[in-house]
């Protein structure tokens, strides 16, 4: 059985984003190898697909979906859902030859400034990736917040809690990846 693959995808298209800290600390702790997507798609429009077919850059993230053995999504949470840029690209794939996402084991992790940590963006990823017959994990939960605390100067966590359900989800992931792998 070959290493398995993780694609990640980061809601927040800043450098210096939080969620992308949370999502690189969970990739790190993933049993395989792993890559971001690039998510800078043009806005879903069905006349230009109808022109030209698939722009490149969602034909590449569909490849690199379809490639990866299992999913990742960082997602911050704006004005209580999920960023326009990642439901844009959940669209586009949506689009691609193949049903890229069904089977596909996705775990979902946020950092927000709220208590909550995201709760309502991950309910909502969860509702917008069922058509896609994505395999959601649905637990352990990693919900940090207020993040702007949540990790240290080089990047880390700094809470053992937090620490402790990142580790348990990417070992559920890493798992579920394996098991796509064997079928």
């Amino acid at each position: 059985m070959t290493e398995p693959r993780l694609l990640c995808l980061c809601g927040s298209l800043r450098k210096g984003s939080l969620n992308r800290k949370l999502m690189t600390v969970a990739a790190t702790r993933f049993g395989g190898s792993f890559e971001e997507g690039d998510l800078r798609l043009p806005l879903y429009d069905g006349d230009l697909q109808e022109v030209q077919g698939l722009p490149e850059g969602v034909a590449r993230l569909a490849a690199q979906i379809s490639a990866a053995d299992a999913l990742l999504i960082a997602c911050p949470e704006y004005n209580k859902a999920p960023p326009g840029l990642l439901k844009n690209a959940l669209d586009w794939v949506s689009r691609a030859e193949g049903q890229v996402l069904e089977g596909k084991p996705v775990a979902l992790v946020s950092a927000t400034a709220g208590r909550a940590g995201g709760e309502r963006t991950q309910s909502i990823l969860r509702w917008m990736l069922q058509p896609l017959r994505a395999e959601v994990l649905t637990h352990p939960e990693v919900l940090v917040g207020p993040a702007a605390d949540a990790f240290d100067a080089s990047g880390a966590l700094v809470s053992e809690r937090f620490q402790k359900a990142v580790d348990a989800l990417m070992a559920r992931l890493t798992a579920a990846a394996r098991e796509k792998q064997a079928r």
